[in-house]
């Protein structure tokens, strides 16, 4: 198989190994509801899937992210050259003197290969990861993920992200966008079958369709007045033509063909124009994903969502629709599956997740981590609470900052670890939501589903289940868990008081 080097390769091809786990803090005030096992994370990706290792490792069944393309332009909020200070300052640390030679494609494989590492580590053994990726980087991508996940486990996926060429698109138009595609274990069976009762609307006896607008601005740019003309029904002989200020997306011949092919709709209710999408081959297609996605939406449909809840519609130049990544959930995860996105953006994929529940039943949770800073809580989490809102999904999420460091790259505690930061650890070891220290009373540290958790810690190693301990404890028929370093209760103290004993946990095993 063949392997990729690169200037600055030597220097991170093992470096998730020496990235120290670090605590979640919540924040509050940016949440939406309690107890939620939803994450937004606003931190370094690198450090944050760090952090998330002791809790998930080996439990995230899907896993969408949508890199930075690294198009060399810097015009737009997202940065995708890979030149935004946070990583340039990792680089440059990580990296050394090296870090000078190196070449955009250099800087953006020393981003990704850390990266993509730890990540295949939090796949569950039936997970499936999908990376978006354009020409830029999509063969270095290809290259790099099949050394660190194998070749073999290698699947791709094409989506029509537009309909035609872009004003700047001289020679070819490039309409489509790569989504590479890896299992951590590739075998028959981990793929949904296909629902089309789910992927498309309406159905006759034919088979199912979906109904998909032919009409655009027709002002700037876009102006044709060549597209305007009238579609006329054969059957009842009345014409129709595009609203004012919008044209056709399709010539004369095309829709004369689709007309001839009953492949265009009619709606007099309306008095739109539609196409008729059915899905191809139909009859043979059940138990099959094709890899070309059609009738995912589309960039400008991105765009719209983003308008919808209120921000800029050129907010992101790429930005992916709710409805492509809910294809790619109901292909790769189950109901109750962890959803994974590093690289959150615009928060499409926490949108996504939430819609999708809300349409199948599903309880789904989602972990979207974005570093930026004036994109992780004015943008990711600010699209995800304005979606909540307004589509009345049921659910929210917790947002989290990285923390103190709780474990060194060795696995071991660090000495300075207080009550806090064990009771912080532990709290969301148990329960996957993040400890209120509002609550926090003596020994006990919160409680969730009915469970109470408790927490006795003075000095490392020091720390003992005891009768003094007990008699600060209600007796009562509530579920009891409580850390310590050792029990001396008697078991029929333990049962009586409904106590759980477990010992704090000074290392965590290493990834």
């Amino acid at each position: 198989m063949p392997t990729l080097n690169w200037i600055g390769k030597d220097a991170v091809v093992n470096h998730d190994k020496l990235v120290p786990f670090r605590l979640l803090r919540k924040v509050k005030a940016n949440s939406v509801g309690e107890n939620s096992q939803n994450l937004i994370i606003h931190g370094d990706n690198l450090e944050a899937l760090k952090s998330l290792m002791p809790y998930y490792v080996g439990k995230i069944k899907c896993i969408y992210i949508d890199p930075p393309y690294n198009t060399g332009n810097e015009k737009w909020v997202y940065n995708d050259k890979v030149n935004s200070p946070k990583i340039k300052k990792w680089i440059g640390k990580v990296v050394g003197n090296q870090s000078e030679d190196l070449s955009r494609h250099d800087k953006w494989l020393c981003m990704a290969y850390p990266r993509l590492k730890l990540l295949k580590d939090l796949l569950s053994e039936d997970g499936v990861i999908f990376v978006s990726i354009d020409d830029n980087e999509q063969s270095h991508l290809k290259i790099i993920m099949d050394e660190i996940f194998g070749s073999d486990n290698f699947e791709s996926f094409i989506w029509k992200k537009k309909g035609g060429a872009g004003n700047t698109e001289k020679i070819i138009g490039t309409l489509t966008e790569y989504i590479l595609c890896y299992f951590k274990k590739k075998k028959s069976g981990i793929f949904n079958y296909r629902n089309f009762e789910r992927e498309y609307k309406y159905k006759d006896n034919v088979s199912p369709y979906n109904l998909e607008g032919i009409e655009k601005t027709n002002k700037g740019a876009y102006e044709r007045k060549t597209m305007t003309f009238a579609i006329v029904d054969p059957k009842t002989g009345k014409s129709f033509f595009p609203k004012e200020g919008m044209r056709w997306t399709a010539g004369k011949e095309t829709i004369e063909k689709l007309i001839t092919e009953k492949a265009i709709y009619f709606d007099y209710k309306k008095n739109r124009v539609y196409i008729i999408k059915r899905p191809e081959n139909y009859a043979q297609s059940e138990n099959v994903f094709y890899n070309l996605l059609l009738d995912v939406g589309s960039l400008a449909s991105a765009k719209n969502e983003l308008e919808q809840l209120g921000f800029e519609r050129e907010l992101f130049d790429t930005p992916k629709p709710t409805t492509l990544i809910k294809r790619i959930l109901e292909i790769g995860s189950k109901k109750d599956s962890i959803i994974l996105d590093s690289f959150a953006g615009s928060g499409t994929t926490g949108h996504a997740v939430l819609d999708l529940n809300k349409e199948d039943g599903g309880n789904r949770k989602f972990i979207l981590v974005e570093m930026e800073d004036n994109i992780a809580k004015d943008i990711t989490a600010e699209r995800v609470k304005r979606a909540i809102k307004k589509y009345d999904y049921n659910d929210g999420f917790e947002y989290c900052e990285l923390d103190k460091k709780l474990f060194d790259e060795k696995g071991q505690i660090e000495e300075t670890c207080d009550f806090m930061q064990f009771a912080t650890y532990i709290y969301f070891t148990e329960t996957q939501t993040n400890i209120d220290k509002k609550k926090i009373n003596g020994n006990f540290i919160g409680e969730n589903n009915g469970i109470e958790y408790y927490l006795v810690y003075k000095e490392k190693y020091q720390n003992i289940l005891n009768k003094a301990v007990l008699k600060k404890i209600k007796k009562n028929k509530i579920k009891k868990i409580i850390y310590a370093d050792q029990c001396d209760l008697l078991e029929d103290e333990l049962e009586e008081y409904n106590i759980q004993f477990k010992q704090i946990p000074y290392e965590v095993k290493v990834y």
